[in-house]
């Protein structure tokens, strides 16, 4: 076996209540909002990414490469949900995450056929989560007794059943469980592209958080340093097969090193005030617009809601801007192009780009089937329009160049209709009209933040389309749609 169990966790989780295998009380419930989850997260993405179909729906339509921050702030989110106290809220999640896994298909680079919904792949997800989970307690020098160890395998056991209760399945044992596992490490894992993009660029390149982003420079010196830090962490936790498939040598002291990481932050979560350790203040730390989600009903309501205000709010007030002279205007849309529209950064609009901003959209607002549908519907068919107009060569893929020459002349009825989604899930009392300032108190209310604009202001339908689309054709500024779209 790859991984002797090791045998008792902190007492705080281990005598909690195990009624409920997914919310309070449950062992995942805990881990999951200590901040040290970080740790687990980040070493699963990299088994993940060596499974054929992961790495190549992650290659082909994941932004973790173009907005980590983004990327790690809606999986958070994600997670939480799952292992809410209100079994609706988790229920509400997982056809949320079946519905956009379902979406995500294609073709990798050997012609091979991938879809993100496959149950294997589904399997492999939540199983690289338990075992990097007790990889994260081994080295941090807890023990795992027996008992323990099968409570938490149960609970990921629930987890999956609550994600794909007719799909794939986990060895129904813990016992059985290290033989699958190390038969996935020798027998179903690649050196994928996406691996190696995860381990090479990421740590490397990542971007500011949204905290940091007014100080480039020191971000870049701090980057130089735990950039390297934390891949040499990361290889040197992955099981030793896998890393000499993968080409991945441990250099000399890595070993040490990443047992000091572990145990430090065990020891930190141990010894440092709860509030500074947990997951939700480390997320605000970074990204301010981060709001987690709620175990009460009402308050759940109330965040949903001013999720909805916060990613809406500003998209109902863009700032916008003075006509500009061809040259400027060029400039302008190819850098719209850049930080907006090519959410994968692979230097192209395709298909997988609108798909990740349909997908960004309707997370944050929580959509329900119909409307994620309407939504899903509306960015298919604005893709056929940019195909038809723009994609002369019939690739598929859409340059920076072609797009901010045409900008000027979009008028697109496919691109209405997305802003009309987005108006229809906005006006929920239906009177045709948006309060700027009923959804300013919400937002204000759930994260603390002032949102600009006049508060007296309604905006009609026809105005929150022209506005959207002066937006879409990087005419008009805005900082809500940047928020949505654009940040890391």
């Amino acid at each position: 076996m790859s991984n002797a169990a090791p045998a008792g966790i902190d007492d705080g989780i281990a005598s909690a209540d195990p009624a409920d295998p997914l919310g309070p009380g449950s062992m995942l419930y805990e881990l999951s909002h200590q901040a040290r989850w970080g740790l687990v997260a980040t070493r699963a993405i990299v088994l993940e990414a060596a499974h054929p179909q992961i790495g190549a729906a992650l290659i082909t339509n994941s932004t973790f490469v173009a907005h980590p921050w983004r990327r790690l702030r809606n999986t958070v989110l994600s997670t939480q949900r799952m292992v809410n106290p209100d079994e609706r809220v988790r229920q509400r999640e997982a056809d949320r995450l079946n519905r956009l896994h379902a979406r995500i298909t294609g073709t990798d680079a050997e012609g091979r056929p991938f879809n993100a919904a496959d149950p294997e792949a589904r399997v492999w997800v939540v199983a690289t989560l338990f075992e990097s989970t007790v990889t994260m307690c081994r080295l941090s020098g807890e023990s795992l007794d027996g008992p323990a160890l099968d409570r938490l395998y149960s609970e990921f056991l629930a987890f999956l059943a609550l994600m794909d209760p007719d799909g794939g399945k986990l060895p129904p044992t813990l016992r059985e469980f290290w033989p699958y596992y190390d038969f996935m490490i020798e027998e179903r894992l690649e050196n994928t592209e996406a691996v190696h993009i995860i381990l090479d660029r990421l740590f490397a390149q990542v971007p500011a958080p949204p905290m940091l982003r007014d100080s480039p420079a020191a971000w870049a010196a701090g980057r130089a340093l735990a950039g390297p830090v934390a891949t040499a962490i990361t290889v040197a936790s992955l099981p030793e097969r896998l890393r000499a498939r993968l080409g991945l040598p441990e250099l000399p002291g890595t070993r040490a090193l990443t047992h000091t990481a572990y145990l430090s932050t065990r020891l930190a979560t141990r010894l440092l005030p709860e509030a500074w350790t947990r997951l939700d203040t480390v997320m605000t730390m970074l990204d301010p617009a981060y709001a987690p989600p709620s175990g009460g009903d009402a308050l759940a309501g109330l965040r949903r809601g001013a999720a909805k205000a916060g990613a809406l709010l500003r998209l109902l007030t863009p700032a916008p801007m003075a006509p500009a002279a061809d040259e400027s205007r060029l400039r302008s849309a190819s850098r719209f192009f850049s930080e907006v529209l090519d959410q994968t950064g692979n230097g192209y609009l395709d298909w997988p780009d609108l798909a990740a901003m349909a997908r960004e959209i309707a997370t944050r607002l929580d959509l329900d089937t119909p409307d994620e549908d309407r939504l899903f519907a509306a960015f298919a068919d604005w893709w056929r329009e940019l195909q038809k107009e723009l994609d002369t060569d019939g690739d598929g893929r859409i340059t920076g160049q072609e797009y901010a020459a045409a900008s000027a002349a979009m008028t697109s009825s496919a691109l209405i209709r997305v802003a009309e989604v987005l108006f229809d899930v906005t006006d929920a009392d239906g009177d045709q009209t948006i309060d700027a300032r009923e959804y300013r108190t919400l937002f204000h209310a759930a994260f603390n933040h002032d949102a600009g604009g006049d508060g007296d202001e309604r905006l009609t339908r026809a105005e929150f389309v022209r506005r959207f689309l002066n937006f879409m054709a990087g005419r008009g500024h805005s900082d809500a749609y940047d928020g949505l779209f654009a940040q890391s």
